[in-house]
């Protein structure tokens, strides 16, 4: 840094062609300004100021220095700048998971939004499941993820606020002609094959599912998985079973049906995680952007400004429904 003083000085000596009148601009006595022009000079191995008549002119050494300082100088500002933007959240990169199944139209909100609040953060995107963003985060590989709730406490991680996207039952629409019944209950798909993820993807989310499954009467004959939502609609298709799934998904498959489950089914519930230890400073304005699209209303308040904020003031059925 000493280096970095001694260009300063320099540059300021170099614009003003007069020790007396850099120096004061500088806020310092002549002659240590002087002297640490010698220093530099010294240290480069050439005169950088023309002193042999009453007016300092800079040598040709000089007029060269004085450029290349000026652009040094400039380019630690900006340096300088951009790290302290970058601590506060306002630059950068956020490595951000997100699962397969979420649909499209809401990731697209949520990323309208997110660049309203911060448009010089890049958020790097990537598909994983809930059990592959935990080991990420573990390991700081991610920054933030969306994965199921509830976490386990010793993963040593902060989340935000409980996410219920709305969910449904996926059947062939064979069988469920168009128009036919409103909301169902997991009862009513007795005998029927179950297609859901593995239960490596997300463990805890996989038992549960299966045991609400049987203490509402719904014994799956058969469980096949699926990692993709493709995957999951095609077996679906071909009979292989109903699925749970978000409205938009299954809307962009005409030869399904999507019927909502009964207030009695579970909801599965989604949380924004991050690192405890040396969160990034962008995470927070990530979580306010992505869960005002995906809750839609916190207390009836839309909890969102901006660009988002119309999805956001719409229930999240609406945002999830769009195809």
């Amino acid at each position: 840094m000493d280096l970095l003083r001694q260009l300063r000085h320099f540059t300021v000596v170099g614009e003003e062609l007069h020790f007396g009148r850099a120096a004061e601009r500088l806020g310092m006595a002549q002659p240590p300004l002087s002297q640490r022009i010698r220093e530099l000079e010294r240290e480069l191995g050439v005169e950088l100021f023309d002193r042999s008549r009453r007016q300092v002119r800079l040598t040709p050494a000089g007029a060269v220095l004085l450029d290349e300082a000026r652009e040094l100088l400039a380019g630690v500002g900006r340096m300088r700048e951009l790290v302290a933007r970058a601590g506060r959240g306002e630059y950068g990169t956020l490595r951000v998971g997100v699962p397969p199944e979420l649909p499209g139209s809401v990731l697209g909100a949520v990323l309208t939004e997110f660049a309203a609040l911060a448009p010089e953060v890049r958020l790097d995107l990537r598909e994983f499941n809930s059990a592959e963003q935990l080991e990420l985060l573990a390991g700081h590989g991610l920054d933030a993820g969306l994965v199921h709730h509830p976490l386990d406490p010793a993963a040593l991680l902060h989340s935000g606020p409980v996410i219920e996207p709305p969910l449904g039952v996926v059947l062939p629409r064979v069988r469920e002609p168009a128009g036919a019944g409103g909301d169902i209950t997991l009862g009513e798909l007795a005998g029927r094959a179950l297609v859901t993820h593995p239960r490596e993807a997300a463990p805890a989310l996989y038992d549960a599912t299966l045991a609400a499954c049987r203490d509402e009467g719904f014994h799956p004959v058969r469980v096949s998985t699926a990692r993709s939502p493709e995957v999951m609609l095609g077996l679906v298709i071909a009979g292989h079973g109903v699925a749970f799934s978000h409205p938009a998904i299954a809307r962009k498959e005409p030869r399904v049906v999507w019927r909502p489950l009964a207030l009695r089914a579970p909801l599965w519930r989604l949380v924004f995680a991050w690192p405890a230890r040396a969160p990034h400073p962008a995470v927070g304005l990530l979580v306010r952007a992505a869960t005002g699209i995906l809750r839609g209303h916190e207390g009836g308040v839309p909890v969102v400004s901006g660009p988002g904020a119309e999805a956001a003031a719409r229930p999240w059925n609406a945002v999830y429904e769009r195809s």
